[in-house]
C-alpha cells in the first residue's frame, strides 16, 4: 500500500493481484489498484493529469502519462475524496508503480501530488 500527503492532498493506493485474468504460463500477470484521493487541505483542487512509472521484476520501466484518471478530472473541495480502480499488466510476477498527479488549485497554482512506490506481487511469490 502507498499513502502520501502532498500539500493537503492524500493519495492512498491499495494494489491486488487479479488471478482470474492472469496467465502465468504466458508471462501475463494482471494487477488492479484502488486509488483514494482525499483533499485534507483548505483549498479546492482539481486533478489535471497523471504520470505513472511502472517497473517490472526485471527492472524494465515504462512511463504512462495522460489527462485525468479513468476519463475524469475530478475537483475536490476541502474534505472531499475521489476513488477509482484501474489495472496494470506485467510480464513478471512482481513489480512496482509510483508517480504523481498534476493538480491545480482554484487560484491557478499547479503542483504535483506524489504517489509513493507500491509493490505489485503475486501472493506467496515473495517471502
Amino acid at each position: 500500500m502507498s499513502n502520501t500527503l502532498t500539500r493537503g492532498v492524500r493519495v492512498q493506493v491499495q494494489p491486488r493481484y487479479v488471478a482470474e485474468q492472469s496467465e502465468p504460463t504466458r508471462s501475463h500477470f494482471l494487477f488492479a489498484y484502488q486509488v483514494t484521493i482525499r483533499n485534507e487541505g483548505d483549498e479546492t483542487v482539481q486533478l489535471l493529469s497523471r504520470h505513472w512509472i511502472i517497473t517490472d521484476g526485471e527492472g524494465k520501466a515504462e512511463e504512462v502519462r495522460g489527462p485525468g484518471v479513468i476519463g475524469q478530472q475530478p475537483t475536490l473541495a476541502p474534505g472531499e475524496s475521489f476513488q477509482y480502480t484501474s489495472g496494470c499488466p506485467l510480464p513478471t510476477p512482481v513489480g512496482t508503480m509510483h508517480g504523481s498527479y498534476q493538480m491545480v488549485t482554484a487560484d491557478g497554482e499547479n503542483f504535483d501530488a506524489v504517489i509513493e512506490p507500491f509493490r505489485l506481487a503475486v501472493p506467496r511469490v515473495l517471502n
